[in-house]
């Protein structure tokens, strides 16, 4: 499965995530899928932005992997949107928001069982 197909794929099985992305190892947003562009949240330079600050918490948390271990999933909770950040077996990261109060481990499991073993 392609990124473009995954993100596609995780805005179909899960009715509460609003964004799936791929960031990619440069720090990019390689591919992206929304559920409905007038409800975001943030405009297109300020999802860069929260992308950017994702790359930076990603890449400074790697710093302890020789101790601690790659990170797997990272989850962040605001007012109006929960941040689910989803290590692939690629080297990059998955990212997702989601509505405030879902289930956000339910969505984790859902995710991660239509990531590919690639």
């Amino acid at each position: 499965m392609n990124h473009k197909e995954l993100c596609d794929k995780v805005l179909e099985i899960e009715p509460h995530v609003r964004f799936s992305g791929v960031l990619n190892s440069r720090g990019d947003l390689a591919v992206e899928s929304n559920r409905n562009d007038s409800d975001r949240l943030l405009s297109p330079d300020e999802v860069k932005m929260s992308v950017h600050y994702t790359f930076q918490r990603w890449t400074s948390i790697q710093n302890l992997a020789h101790k601690i271990g790659s990170e797997k999933t990272n989850i962040t909770e605001f007012d109006k949107v929960t941040l689910i950040s989803l290590l692939l077996n690629d080297g990059n990261l998955l990212l997702l928001s989601s509505e405030p109060g879902a289930n956000y481990m339910e969505i984790i499991s859902k995710v991660k069982q239509i990531i590919p073993d690639e």
